[in-house]
């Protein structure tokens, strides 16, 4: 079912192993012109381009754009009270991590009346992308407001595709949800058009632009967040989920096989790769997939994600070989199920969150590790991070200093300023030297 690539005995780069490693076909440029159109439809008419839109790629139109507070309050009342407990949970776990993040106002004094300070302020307003799809994801719901929350964003608006199961309302759980976290800002609209109507805003339904979007989302919800970057802050372009395990001959292979087949449930595109040292691990966990893929709820599905170009299973010489792949791969979710997995994390640079040993599976942190499931695919854990409190907050610098101080340094930057050929830029420094 997993194909094998066989590294043993070789020596590759880091670029070279990116060549190599299994991976998604999954290009955002592909959509972009798709999207931009869609984008653009929704900046010259608003409402009536997201409802004709959801009625091509919803099948369903819905009422209204924006969920009616009692549709919220409706959604919370009927939520199963497990799942109520789960979410209240996940919430409490997910805010602690969060405040945990945020980093603290510092000052520097460079000499006497010296001083700059740095300060770390929210956005005034953020939009959130929930997927609807092949699920439904109360969880991202909470991964993508907490941490907003926590940043002290004032105003948040949360967007999620219609159901055409819920004559065009936003799923009943997802409201749900957003009503345990207090949020009243719902709309029934999903896709590029939905990124295009947060990033510009829609008047007509009183939905004003937001400053970040955050949140993942199909291939087109991806390139909609590239083509608004600028306009926008975002997170990252989300694409198929993604699991690494790495793994020695200490590792249970029931448990390594069961974490490959839950990510394989998400989409037919999403990655599942085993990166071990070991022969006859690889043969275990090779038999545990199909075992575990042919019993799961959705086997047609799994079968095709792990049958992928992008899933397989890389045998290497040693960990430390191991640790290199992975760093080249710069997966979402990396498994650490060795005999000394710290030993293993100190070798890695890259990856969107790192779970250790057999008993930290990547199940618990999409729900209540208290860690945050809105992570960086496609490699870009190689230069980004995942959602947090720290995406909402920009920090900003502010610079105190008296006229002794600023005298201390005058004639240094009169100097810059001249070698550079600005020296308005010394003057004006200069000026306040001189008398009136």
């Amino acid at each position: 079912m997993m194909r094998t690539v066989d590294l043993r005995g070789t020596r590759s780069s880091r670029s070279e192993l990116e060549g190599i490693v299994p991976r998604a076909a999954y290009d955002v440029a592909v959509a972009a012109e798709a999207a931009a159109a869609l984008i653009g439809d929704v900046r010259e008419r608003g409402e009536a381009a997201l409802l004709e839109q959801a009625e091509r790629f919803d099948r369903v139109r819905p009422a209204a754009l924006r969920v009616p507070q009692a549709d919220i309050d409706a959604a919370v009342a009927i939520l199963d009270p497990a799942v109520r407990a789960a979410l209240d949970e996940m919430i409490a776990r997910v805010r602690a991590a969060s405040g945990a993040q945020l980093p603290q106002a510092r000052s520097t004094t460079l000499g006497d009346g010296a001083r700059v300070d740095q300060r770390w302020l929210p956005v005034a307003r953020a939009g959130l992308y929930v997927p609807g799809g092949k699920a439904v994801y109360p969880s991202s719901v909470v991964m993508s407001v907490v941490p907003a929350q926590a940043a002290g964003v004032a105003s948040v608006a949360l967007v999620s595709p219609p159901q055409r199961e819920f004559g065009g309302g936003v799923h009943p759980t997802i409201l749900a949800a957003a009503g345990l976290l207090g949020v009243d800002e719902v709309y029934a609209m999903g896709g590029a058009g939905a990124i295009g109507a947060l990033a510009y805003g829609v008047p007509g339904i009183g939905l004003e632009a937001v400053q970040v979007i955050t949140g993942p989302g199909n291939v087109f919800v991806a390139a909609a967040k590239r083509l608004v970057r600028g306009q926008v802050g975002i997170d990252s372009e989300a694409g198929p989920t993604e699991i690494l395990v790495i793994a020695d001959d200490s590792a249970d292979p029931r448990f390594v096989a069961a974490d490959l087949v839950s990510q394989a449930e998400h989409d037919e595109l999403a990655a599942a790769v085993l990166v071990t040292n070991s022969e006859e691990l690889a043969g275990l966990v090779s038999a545990e997939v199909a075992r575990m893929a042919g019993a799961t709820a959705h086997a047609e599905r799994v079968a095709v994600s792990l049958a992928g170009t992008q899933s397989g299973i890389v045998l290497v010489d040693d960990l430390a070989a191991a640790a290199a792949v992975s760093n080249a791969y710069g997966p979402e979710h990396l498994s650490i199920q060795t005999v000394d997995p710290d030993a293993v994390l100190a070798g890695i640079d890259n990856a969107g969150a790192v779970f250790l040993g057999g008993h930290s599976p990547v199940s618990l942190g999409d729900y209540l590790a208290g860690s945050n499931h809105v992570l960086p695919t496609g490699g870009q854990s190689r230069f980004s991070s995942g959602l947090g409190a720290h995406t909402f907050l920009r920090p900003q610098q502010v610079i105190r200093y008296t006229e002794p101080a600023l005298a201390e340094v005058a004639d240094r930057i009169v100097a810059i300023a001249n070698a550079e050929d600005l020296p308005a830029h010394g003057e004006a420094v200069a000026q306040r030297f001189r008398s009136a």
